[in-house]
Order: C-alpha cells, then sequence, then structure tokens
C-alpha cells in the first residue's frame, strides 16, 4: 500500500495537471494520497512537511515571494511602457521574425549561465517575448518551449562552470570545482541545445503548415502601439531597465571572481555589498528588479503617471503562480517524509546495474518525485553519492553527469517551475507541455545518456 500510494500520487498529479485541474487542489489531494496511504500523523503531514518543512509550501513562498513579486512589477512595467516591445522590435528588424525562437533561447541561456535565476528570467523575458511571437506570428506555446530549452537544460546542468545552484550543490558535496567533468558537460550540453533548436524549429514549420497563429492571453501584457507613435520609445533608452536589472545581478559575480578570499574579507561598504550579493541568490536579484522597475517608470511617461497603479498590477500578477508553485513543492516535502522514498532509494544502489546507470536511475528517479532537480539532487547527493564513489566513479565524473541526470525527469509535469512558467504565461499543461516535455525531459535524458555511454566507454 505504501508503494502503491506513493507511486499512485505521483501520477495521479500528473494526471490531474495534464487534465487542466487547479494544480493547488491537486497537490493538496495528492499529498492526503501519500499522507493516508504511508501512515504518516495527519497533523505533521498537512501543518509540518506539507506547509512549512524544508520543502513545504509556505516555506518555499516566504523564501521566494519578494523574488516573484519584484520580478511581476519588472514585467508588467516593462510591458505597459511598450519598452520590451520595443527592444523586440529591434531584435526582429536586424535578426528577422522567422529567428524570433532562437532570440528567445539565446537571451535565456546568456542570462542563466551569468547566474540568473530562473524565475527572474521568465518574468524578464516574458514581455519581451510576446511581442517576438506576435511579430513573427508564432504560436505562444512554442515560446514556452523557447524558455525552458533556453533557462532550464544546458545552462543549468551541463555547461561547466555555470553558477547554478545545481552545480553548486554537486561542487559542494563532492568537493569538486563548478568545471568538473567539463567535457562531459560540453558535449551533452551541446546535444541539448542542437537537439531542442531542432525540435522547436520544425515545430514552429508543421504549426505555420496547419495555420497556427499567435493568440495572446486576456491579462498579457503586450502592446497594440507601432514603431512610430510617440508614446513608443526608442529601444535603446527601453533596454536600459533591463540592462540594469542584468548588470545589477552579474557584476558582483564579475568582480568575485577577479578577487581572492583575503581581499573580500576586507573592512569597507564596497567589499560588504560584494559578500552581500554574493549570499543572497533571493534578496540581491530581488533589488535588482526593483530598481529595473523604478527606472523604467521614471524615464517612460506612459506608466509613470499611473506607477502606483501599473506596479500593483504586478504585484497581483505574482500570487498565483508563487501559490501554484509552492503547493507542487509542498507535495515534494511530503513525499520525501515517506519510508517508501527511502526504499526506492536503496533499492537502486542495491539493483546491480553498472555504476553509471544505477545513478542515472538513482538521481532521475528522486527527481522525478520531487519534481525539483535541486531538490532531487540534494538529497542524492546527502544519501546515495559516497556509495557511488565506493563503486569506484571518479568524483568529476559524477559531479557532472550527476547534475545533468538531475535535469530531466525533474521537468515533469508536476515540476514547480513548469507549473510557475505555465502560469505566468497563462498557457495550460494540454496546450503547452507536450513541446516543454520534448525539451526539458526527452532531450536532456537523451543526451545524458549519451554522455554515460561515452564515459563507460573511455572509463
Amino acid at each position: 500500500m505504501e508503494y502503491i500510494g506513493l507511486v499512485g500520487s505521483v501520477a495521479l498529479l500528473i494526471w490531474l495537471a495534464l487534465r487542466g485541474i487547479n494544480i493547488v487542489f491537486a497537490a493538496l489531494l495528492c499529498s492526503v494520497v501519500v499522507i493516508v496511504t504511508n501512515q504518516l500523523p495527519v497533523a505533521a503531514g498537512l501543518t509540518e512537511y506539507f506547509s512549512f518543512g524544508p520543502l513545504g509550501a509556505f516555506t518555499f513562498a516566504g523564501r521566494f515571494f519578494l523574488l516573484f513579486a519584484a520580478g511581476a512589477m519588472f514585467g508588467r512595467v516593462m510591458g505597459e511602457s511598450h519598452a520590451a516591445a520595443s527592444i523586440a522590435l529591434a531584435l526582429v528588424e536586424r535578426l528577422g521574425a522567422h529567428r524570433a525562437l532562437w532570440i528567445t533561447v539565446l537571451a535565456c541561456a546568456l542570462l542563466t549561465y551569468g547566474g540568473v535565476v530562473v524565475f527572474v528570467v521568465i518574468f524578464a523575458m516574458y514581455p519581451l517575448g510576446l511581442k517576438l511571437l506576435q511579430q513573427a506570428d508564432i504560436p505562444k506555446r512554442l515560446f514556452c518551449g523557447a524558455l525552458a530549452l533556453g533557462a532550464g537544460t544546458f545552462t543549468l546542468t551541463a555547461m561547466p562552470g555555470t553558477p547554478s545552484i545545481h552545480n553548486v550543490i554537486s561542487a559542494a558535496a563532492l568537493d569538486t570545482t563548478l568545471f568538473a567533468g567539463g567535457w562531459y558537460g560540453l558535449g551533452g550540453g551541446a546535444l541539448m541545445f542542437a537537439g531542442g533548436m531542432w525540435y522547436l524549429e520544425r515545430q514552429r514549420r508543421i504549426a505555420a503548415a496547419n495555420g497556427e497563429h499567435f493568440r495572446p492571453a486576456p491579462n498579457d501584457p503586450i502592446t497594440t502601439v507601432g514603431a512610430g507613435d510617440p508614446a513608443y520609445p526608442h529601444w535603446l533608452p527601453a533596454a536600459l531597465p533591463l540592462a540594469l536589472v542584468l548588470g545589477t545581478i552579474v557584476a558582483p559575480r564579475l568582480i568575485i571572481m577577479w578577487l581572492d578570499d583575503a581581499t573580500l574579507a576586507r573592512s569597507g561598504w564596497f567589499f560588504a555589498l560584494l559578500r552581500f550579493a554574493d549570499g543572497q541568490p533571493v534578496v540581491w536579484p530581488s533589488i535588482a528588479l526593483l530598481a529595473g522597475t523604478l527606472l523604467a517608470v521614471l524615464m517612460f511617461p506612459t506608466v509613470r503617471a499611473r506607477a502606483l497603479e501599473v506596479v500593483g498590477h504586478g504585484t497581483q500578477d505574482s500570487i498565483m503562480p508563487l501559490i501554484n508553485t509552492a503547493a507542487v513543492i509542498g507535495f515534494g516535502g511530503v513525499v520525501t517524509q515517506t519510508d517508501g522514498f527511502g526504499h526506492f532509494a536503496r533499492l537502486m544502489l542495491e539493483s546491480g546495474l553498472p555504476p553509471l546507470v544505477s545513478m542515472f536511475g538513482s538521481v532521475s528517479l528522486v527527481a522525478a518525485i520531487t519534481g525539483s532537480a535541486s531538490g532531487g539532487l540534494q538529497i542524492f547527493m546527502q544519501t546515495m553519492a559516497p556509495a557511488y564513489l565506493e563503486m569506484g566513479i571518479e568524483p568529476g565524473t559524477l559531479h557532472r553527469l550527476a547534475t545533468m541526470a538531475s535535469g530531466g525527469f525533474d521537468s515533469l509535469p508536476h515540476s514547480g517551475a513548469v507549473v510557475a512558467m505555465l502560469t505566468i504565461t497563462g498557457l495550460t499543461h494540454r496546450e503547452a507541455y507536450r513541446d516543454v516535455g520534448i525539451v526539458t525531459v526527452v532531450i536532456p535524458v537523451l543526451a545524458t545518456l549519451v554522455m554515460i555511454g561515452v564515459a563507460a566507454a573511455i572509463g
């Protein structure tokens, strides 16, 4: 019954998400199924494991509320000021409307490889992407695929040196560097990027042949003014708020890379600010987004006259993505408390499979159940990684391949990041998940398996 309840709850949550059932209700229902079938204490299951535990819904919501709110404010202001549309049209004019998906993927990849949090990338890119899609007449579902490919695949788990939390978790647990297993990462990253772009471009051509067009959601911050309208800012000043956000986030990281620990530990406001920026992965990007919002309000008269109203609408925009994502995270918090979850982990260790294959299955399984690459990888590194090192896997190889493996089955329909992206973009799982699933699950899994085959052949 315990195993049936555990596996059944994950399957039920995926099924409900694909059916378009409210994700908060679905996460609560499936959490209750896990609690009852695994004989967890009901009160603790609902108020601690689901709500306030290490992976609790409100633990997540409390930690990320400011980031979601600041990101939504920035997105709303950039949309209603027509600044995002101005940047998009400039890109289309220089690169061509048919390259809208390439622009989205590469822009997201540069942001995440520079250390920008995925949720920030979604909020920052969304108003820009809307205008790109409108100009290119590309279905909105493909924007989700492009956003997921650029922000949630090769730059988070494969590319050596990426400052993503996934890469940091592995480096800290295995005492390796962020560049460990670099050749495997470069190969896997190239496969993820090439395979994802091939799929998205193929779908774009099929959609055009089938007469599928861009359709905005009712609440999308998309402008209808033309480039000659006086309210339409020039693309260069329009890009300043976005440049301020990205510069504020990335600049401290670049400076710290050139400083040794002794220099960074010096007294003075500048070094204190660098340490604060480096130690606050949520608050510092939030401050950057708020600064960008303030600059946009001051620069653009179309929003300056009603600044409080626009910013207030942006804050409201953040509520449902935050709550939906938090509910799914809370479900993962309940799952990790069950005995069945621990039994699954031990079963993989004792499976008798080749170590690299067993490792891939272990990381994938944990990430799939929790719906989180970082959560699954953290659990794997804390509980199972030492056993695989004892089996003879080299630390750098384990670092890179385990990190890549965490970024495959984590993106099933109940993934918090997937839920957040679909909520922000106003699409349902039924409308957009097929494309997201191909580029974030199927292609990364195949790329990781290819690299495991290469590692096995070399080893």
